[in-house]
């Protein structure tokens, strides 16, 4: 007969404040047939005393030395791997955020860096409910580009079915917010850090699963911001909607328009897409990532060029061009995005439908004497330009509100439309560019070019 030690420990105090310990020991009786292999086991409570128990003999033990086998089993069982994975976010070709996960059960440890557009290293450490749903997020944030008392933060939220408490502290104090849930579901949201993002997924599509959401019907949450820049903004709501195939959508009120998200069988989100936003990011989970170690060299590495750039600075920079034709002077205020290797007609630029023309906020004009553009008469005055490109031709739209983001726009206020002559550059151009080239001193010409397009509209000035 030989002895396999299970484990060892202690299971309680007896009256006199004593602690009892034990040991519980397989014992294997081997015969000649393994098929008459016979078990038995022995809790011993102390050196001197042993109880043997076969197969088939009644057991009676106390509850302490049940509690006791209920332990050992327990800490003999095989235990799961940490799972590590992360996320790669693009821009086109340019990467904008970069994570490394481990997840131990409902416990998560990330180090992230991300340029959107400052340059953010992240440290987070999070502890889920059994639901998926955040329980307790800490998060240490670095921000060379910030001033000095902001550079490093410490942010700790703390949800609950009814509230999410969070404190932010930097060198210049803490601000603590608390806010009523209403026990909606409620998660946290960083533009660029898609552990979140599969978080936010993975919780709603498994309160989904456990009410009988069908397809295509809306989960409803709230978000909690991190980052100062959201410092202002209360809760927000969200809505994810379970898809056929393994997919899912997000909406929510930070973003606009719909990111579409697919999974594996265990809700794992594999890939993101902000195609249909105005995040046109495209997101995939890595199962090897980089180490944390890595992280932090490349995050360095993004913080020395955000430095030698001169600070940091929007993605798609906001510039104006003036121009004379005659006696008019134009101005166009826009956003520039980069091609950065992306086809842009038909896809970052759908077709037929209203694109701002540019980036960010709606691209202003203005003139400052009446003229005609593309054949559509304008008082002097101010207004918004809008495009609308077609497998074949572009149309122009000049519009007469102004001020609005370029999400904003709305066809009541429409002077006109007309289509506009389309050609190619010389050379494919990487940052949007909308110019205004005279003629004569009584006509001009708008042009806009971005990667291999040129689209024009005559000016005729009064």
């Amino acid at each position: 007969m030989e002895d396999f030690p299970i484990g060892s420990g202690q299971v309680g105090t007896g009256l006199g404040g004593s602690t009892t310990r034990w040991r519980a020991v397989a014992l294997l009786s081997r015969t000649r047939s393994p098929s008459n292999l016979r078990h038995s086991y022995r809790i011993q409570s102390s050196p001197s005393r042993t109880t043997r128990y076969s197969a088939g003999m009644p057991f009676r033990a106390s509850t302490p030395v049940l509690a006791a086998i209920s332990l050992v089993l327990a800490a003999c069982a095989p235990s799961r791997p940490p799972d590590r994975y992360g996320f790669l976010a693009l821009l086109g070709r340019d990467t904008v955020s970069l994570e490394s996960v481990t997840r131990t059960g409902n416990a998560l440890v990330s180090d992230e860096v991300d340029r959107f557009p400052r340059v953010r290293r992240r440290h987070t450490r999070i502890t889920l409910n059994a639901d998926g749903s955040i329980r307790h997020l800490e998060m240490d944030i670095r921000t060379s580009s910030e001033p000095p008392p902001e550079r490093e933060r410490h942010v700790v939220a703390d949800v609950t079915k009814d509230s999410v408490t969070i404190s932010k502290r930097d060198s210049t104090g803490v601000r603590r917010i608390a806010l009523a849930t209403g026990g909606v579901l409620t998660m946290a949201h960083l533009p660029q850090m898609y552990s979140l993002t599969d978080l936010y997924f993975g919780a709603a599509l498994k309160r989904a699963a456990a009410n009988h959401v069908a397809a295509g019907d809306p989960v409803m949450l709230h978000q909690f911001y991190i980052d100062r820049e959201f410092d202002r903004f209360p809760l927000h709501d969200g809505v994810v909607r379970p898809l056929p195939g393994g997919n899912a959508d997000l909406r929510h009120d930070w973003l606009s328009g719909t990111g579409e998200a697919t999974f594996d069988s265990s809700r794992h989100m594999l890939t993101y897409s902000g195609a249909r936003t105005t995040y046109k990011v495209e997101v995939k989970r890595l199962t090897s990532p980089p180490d944390s170690q890595a992280i932090e060299r490349i995050g360095e590495r993004y913080a020395a060029l955000e430095t030698s750039n001169g600070g940091a600075a929007q993605l798609s920079v906001r510039d104006t061009t003036r121009a004379n034709v005659g006696n008019a002077t134009f101005t166009v205020d826009y956003g520039r995005p980069l091609a950065r290797g992306r086809v842009l007609v038909g896809d970052v630029i759908p077709y037929d439908q209203v694109w701002r023309t540019g980036a960010n906020a709606a691209t202003q004009f203005s003139t400052s004497v009446p003229i005609t553009l593309g054949g559509i008469r304008l008082p002097a005055g101010k207004y918004t330009l809008w495009t609308v490109p077609h497998a074949k031709g572009v149309d122009l739209i000049v519009n007469k509100q102004t001020g609005q983001w370029g999400t904003g726009y709305n066809d009541k206020f429409d002077l006109g439309k007309v289509p506009m002559s389309t050609g190619t550059p010389e050379s494919p151009v990487e940052k949007f560019t909308i110019s205004i080239i005279s003629t004569d001193a009584h006509h001009g010409m708008l042009v806009m070019e971005w990667g291999t397009f040129r689209w024009t509209a005559p000016i005729v000035a009064a």
